[in-house]
């Protein structure tokens, strides 16, 4: 599809941190138009002004992309300014892990209102208009990336929530490419699926809702689940400014899937086998025991 980005506009949630700001500023330096959401209203300050020192033309907006109304919002606001986009990426996420039954019913309305419901609501608000740019306009190219991960190929321990919205991720986006290709050449689906990459993921809990906050101190495995994590993202070695680019590159190529560890995908096959095989689900640690040895430990330690 077409590479030239210049003139165009990009709509970018969790627009302040980790991914989203690495592609503002390569929408910036593509001379794109970028209008950029996030859910921390200071953080989206100063990352909006740095984003306009690069020269583009920014509006940002403070958007809980798990409240439909809000996303909704960010629609009408991007159509009134720039018009229809022509990069959607549905990118704001949060982290949660822990023993899937110890999860509470408000962890799992906050892990599904931001992780997949707003991507939904950023697939619903965006296609349309997307759509109706296409139909107008025999050149226009559209983009919409929605952000998964790994763990929506593959179900780690210990991170159930977490692996739930990203699985519904990785659907929702290989129904819309296919859904896509049904009524338009114009307007393509992507879906991004990184490993560990240092973003703020696992430090999501300080954007919480106070309504969906919790009273009760964290589990034994959620707290031991938020500190392998943290220390698997902080020694990853690929970047979320190169993560950005790899999803520049996957548009400019028509490429679907977009990985950060391609290397990874061995655990994928590995599943894929399991399934068809029809046995039960490989021991998720078989390449790194000691790992799986450690987590076994510390979840059954008494005390």
């Amino acid at each position: 599809m077409n590479a030239d980005w210049a003139g165009r506009t990009a709509v970018i949630t969790g627009a302040a941190s980790g991914f989203g700001l690495e592609a503002s500023r390569i929408a910036a330096r593509r001379g794109m138009n970028v209008v950029m959401a996030d859910v921390q209203p200071d953080a989206l300050e100063l990352s909006a002004h740095e984003i306009e020192g690069l020269g583009a033309q920014v509006l940002a907006l403070r958007v809980d992309v798990s409240k439909a109304a809000e996303v909704e919002a960010l629609g009408e606001r991007t159509k009134a300014r720039f018009g229809a986009p022509h990069f959607v990426f549905n990118n704001a996420g949060v982290g949660s892990g822990g023993l899937i039954w110890e999860h509470s019913l408000k962890d799992w309305e906050w892990v599904i209102g931001v992780n997949l419901m707003g991507v939904a609501h950023g697939v619903r608000v965006f296609t349309p208009m997307m759509l109706a740019a296409a139909a107008a306009d025999p050149a226009y190219r559209g983009h919409i990336v929605n952000t998964a991960s790994m763990a929506g190929l593959v179900n780690m321990p210990n991170m159930g929530v977490y692996n739930v919205t990203k699985h519904g991720v990785v659907s929702l986006s290989e129904t819309l490419f296919q859904d896509l290709a049904l009524v338009t050449d114009q307007v393509q689906a992507h879906v991004l699926c990184p490993f560990f990459v240092a973003t703020g993921i696992f430090k999501s809990e300080r954007n919480r809702p106070a309504d969906l906050s919790e009273a009760a101190a964290p589990t034994r495995s959620q707290m031991i689940a938020k500190a392998m994590g943290e220390k698997a993202v902080g020694s990853g070695k690929v970047t979320a400014a190169q993560v950005a680019q790899f999803v520049y590159d996957a548009m400019d190529e028509g490429r679907f899937y977009v990985f950060s560890h391609p290397h990874s995908l061995g655990a994928v096959e590995q599943r894929a086998q399991d399934v068809v095989s029809l046995r039960n689900p490989t021991d998720a640690f078989a390449s790194r025991p000691e790992i799986g040895a450690q987590l076994r430990e510390a979840l059954r330690a008494k005390g």
